[in-house]
C-alpha cells in the first residue's frame, strides 16, 4: 500500500461525491431528519442534552450510509471504468481504502453542521459536554464500520439499488439487534449483544471509552475492507 496512492483515490472520490446531485440530497436528506426529530424530542422532552439525537442515529445512518456508499464500486462495474483502473499503477488495496475514506470524510461532512445542536442546548442550558464529545466519536467509528459494509456491499453487484439494499439490511440487522434479545434463549444473549452497533455505541456515547468497543467497530472496519478485498480480486 501507498499513502501517496490511496490519498490520490480518496480526493477523486471525494472530487466525485461533491459533483453528484445525489451527495447533496442525501446531505439535505440527513439533516432534515435529524433536525426534525432533534427539535421535535427536545421541546417535548426538555432535557438539556443531546441523548435522543444519538438515540436515532444509528437508524438514519442504517440508510444514509448506504445511500453514500452504494455506487463506489457498482458504478465502476456498470461503466466499465473499474477496467481502466485495473490497469493503472494503483493497488487494489489502495484503492478500496480510498474510498473507503472518502465515504468516511463525507460522512463527518455530515455530521459537522450538527455541531449547532449542542450550541443551541449550550444556550438554553448546561450542557454536558462528555456525553457530546463522546457521541461524536461514537458515530465516527459508527460512520467507519458502516462505510466499512457499504463498500462489501458495493464491490459484490454492478447494480447500485441491490447494493443499497444488502448494505441497508447488514446496517440495519447489526443497529435492531440489541432490541430483540428478549426473544432469544438466554444463552445466546450475550453474543448478539456484543454482536450489536448499537450496544457498543451506546457505550461510547455515554462518555465510557471501552476498549472492547473500539475493538468491535475497528473489527467490523478491517473484515468489510478485507472482505472487499477478498470479493473484488475474485472477480479480476
Amino acid at each position: 500500500m501507498s499513502l501517496k496512492k490511496i490519498n490520490t483515490i480518496y480526493k477523486r472520490e471525494v472530487q466525485t461525491f461533491f459533483t453528484s446531485p445525489v451527495a447533496y440530497i442525501v446531505i439535505t436528506l440527513f439533516l432534515l431528519l435529524t433536525g426534525w426529530f432533534f427539535f421535535s424530542t427536545f421541546f417535548l422532552a426538555g432535557r438539556a442534552d443531546m441523548r435522543d439525537f444519538f438515540n436515532l442515529l444509528p437508524i438514519i445512518f442504517s440508510f444514509i450510509i448506504p445511500a453514500l456508499t452504494m455506487r463506489l464500486f457498482a458504478e465502476e462495474y456498470r461503466s466499465g471504468s473499474f477496467e481502466i483502473s485495473g490497469t493503472l499503477p494503483v493497488g487494489l488495496m489502495d484503492i478500496i481504502i480510498g474510498k473507503f475514506l472518502a465515504a468516511l470524510f463525507f460522512s463527518v461532512i455530515m455530521l459537522v453542521p450538527t455541531i449547532v445542536y449542542a450550541f443551541f442546548i449550550s444556550f438554553v442550558g448546561e450542557l454536558d459536554p462528555g456525553p457530546v464529545i463522546g457521541g461524536y466519536l461514537g458515530a465516527l467509528l459508527l460512520a467507519g464500520a458502516y462505510s466499512a459494509i457499504g463498500v462489501l456491499a458495493s464491490s459484490l453487484t454492478k447494480n447500485q439499488i441491490v447494493a443499497f439494499i444488502v448494505s441497508a439490511a447488514v446496517c440495519f440487522f447489526l443497529t435492531i439487534i440489541s432490541s430483540i434479545l428478549i426473544f432469544l434463549p438466554p444463552f445466546l444473549t450475550g453474543f448478539f449483544q456484543y454482536l450489536g452497533s448499537i450496544y457498543h455505541f451506546n457505550n461510547i456515547a455515554k462518555g465510557v471509552l471501552d476498549s472492547r468497543d473500539l475493538v468491535y467497530f475497528l473489527s467490523v472496519m478491517i473484515v468489510g475492507l478485507y472482505g472487499t478485498f477478498m470479493v473484488i480480486r475474485e472477480r479480476s
